[in-house]
């Protein structure tokens, strides 16, 4: 009979003390989030208050007024009754800043009234309630088709599928007609376009609304025709069959193909930005500037910060337990609670510096290495740059590095940016030298720029045109570059 046997095996694990983590977290969090952590760590902690900090000497020493010497003498006549363990079993229900608000029966307790932004689908819906009058049946079909819209606004259902998906998941037969009816009935809702089901529908759309309030315009009718009928050969720019078949000149195409270019390919994203714009406001967590002498200076912005500071009535008091010799039980409570809570605001004050001094040591060096973009806000000027480079001139890991530089912005005299910008890869030019691939970037946008529109470069051509100014990259390198900056293939920048 096999015997199984038992081994006792010792492993080194290195583990972060909740004190570290607190620090990483700091770290990663960005200003417009700094105010919330550190309101609820004043919440969380007695021994922690907003203020300059106090002079040790001013607290072995203090000058009591006569006032001072009554609020000291009550503040430890209601620690008599202290017991820490009710203090941290009430603290959640009844935070510190509630504690401390006098009542007045006479005024009328009121919640403050926060403002919610209503969603995309919520948009959606309050106009259906609005202007229509739906029956039971398409209620229920309209909340599925617009629990199924995809962020660019489109349905990408059939109208069978939805109807079995109703009657299998609700239990409420629908004919393909009731979805079909109700799907119409959504694409008449702002902005035009939304719930197509295809870029085709979502154009055709778009053209029949304007027509609603243009209805005698040639050109947008030529445009919903050439959308319904020649969408295959719009695509490819097959401009010269669509002239033809419709027995119409270049001039007045190009007027078509103008309108046709004002329609929105993705009406969902545009819903979804006026629903979100007051919340697309952002807190730099730098300011640079440049002075005369293109000197560049680069400082927090934590004006608004709070400073923080021990509570000087607790440190008193805990000197004053640690000076008796025979403490009883509730005393010697009161002082591991004060211990506990004044090492946690030590370190949570601690945390703050070091996060301070690692964030700004940190853009000084980007500022550093960028200098050339700061002053000529070229991005042609932009380094190469790696988080390995900022560690390695810091001195910070560069996990560290990562942290800071992650979901952070500078505000510089010519605009914000995120810190994720001054960072790319390099390549290396034929005479040897780095240069940046944001660099190489906007050379290609610059030879896209500047060709001719009626036959635009291919990337093998633009790869060779790079080639010739120095710069060795294959053409699936120059695709990537450029759908990275969304510009489309030689075919669809053909112009007529």
């Amino acid at each position: 009979m096999a015997t199984s046997k038992q081994k006792q095996i010792q492993t080194q694990q290195q583990k972060l003390t909740p004190q570290q983590i607190t620090a990483i977290k700091l770290l990663e969090i960005p200003t417009i989030e700094l105010d919330t952590r550190i309101k609820e760590e004043l919440e969380k902690n007695p021994l922690l208050e907003e203020g300059e900090p106090v002079d040790e000497f001013e607290i072995d020493n203090p000058s009591e007024t006569e006032e001072e010497t009554q609020e000291k003498d009550e503040f430890e006549q209601a620690l008599d009754d202290f017991d820490p363990e009710e203090y941290l079993n009430d603290i959640d229900e009844y935070p510190e800043y509630k504690l401390n608000l006098p009542k007045d029966k006479n005024v009328e307790e009121r919640q403050i009234p926060m403002a919610v932004q209503p969603s995309f689908r919520d948009s959606l819906e309050n106009q259906l309630t609005l202007n229509f009058d739906l029956t039971d049946n398409q209620k229920i079909i309209a909340d599925y088709i617009l629990g199924n819209l995809d962020d660019d606004g489109y349905l990408r259902r059939d109208i069978t599928s939805i109807a079995d998906d109703i009657a299998f998941k609700q239990g409420v037969d629908v004919s393909d007609e009731e979805v079909r009816e109700t799907l119409k009935i959504i694409q008449q809702l702002d902005p035009p376009g939304i719930a197509a089901q295809s870029l085709q529908e979502s154009m055709i759309i778009q053209l029949e609304r304007k027509l609603e309030n243009e209805k005698n315009s040639e050109i947008l009718q030529l445009a919903l025709k050439i959308v319904k009928e020649y969408f295959e050969e719009l695509g490819k720019k097959h401009y010269e069959k669509i002239m033809s078949k419709l027995g119409i000149n270049r001039e007045v195409l190009e007027k078509v193909l103008d309108e046709i270019k004002k329609l929105n390919p993705k009406p969902g994203m545009a819903l979804n930005e006026a629903v979100s714009k007051n919340f697309n406001t952002i807190t730099p967590d730098f300011i640079l500037d440049i002075d005369d002498n293109n000197e560049i200076t680069v400082t927090l912005n934590d004006k608004n910060s709070p400073k923080l500071r021990i509570n000087k009535q607790y440190e008193q008091l805990l000197k004053r337990l640690d000076s008796k010799n025979n403490k009883d039980k509730k005393e010697k409570e009161t002082t591991k609670f004060i211990k506990k809570n004044k090492e946690d605001a030590e370190w949570f004050i601690t945390a703050l510096s070091q996060r301070q001094k690692t964030m700004l040591h940190t853009m000084k060096e980007i500022a550093k290495h960028q200098k050339g973009f700061f002053l000529t806000q070229d991005d042609k000027n932009i380094k190469p740059m790696i988080l390995k480079d900022i560690a390695d001139q810091t001195g910070y890991d560069v996990s560290t590095i990562s942290r800071v530089v992650s979901n952070k912005y500078v505000q510089t005299p010519f605009g914000i940016y995120p810190l994720k910008y001054f960072f790319s890869d390099k390549l290396q030019t034929s005479s040897g030298e780095d240069v940046s691939t944001r660099k190489i970037k906007e050379i290609i946008k610059e030879i896209i720029d500047n060709e001719d529109k009626h036959k635009p470069y291919s990337d093998d051509k633009i790869a060779q045109i790079l080639k010739n100014k120095g710069f060795k990259i294959a053409r699936r390198t120059v695709a990537k570059y450029r759908e990275q900056m969304n510009i489309p293939d030689s075919r669809l920048r053909k112009e007529i």
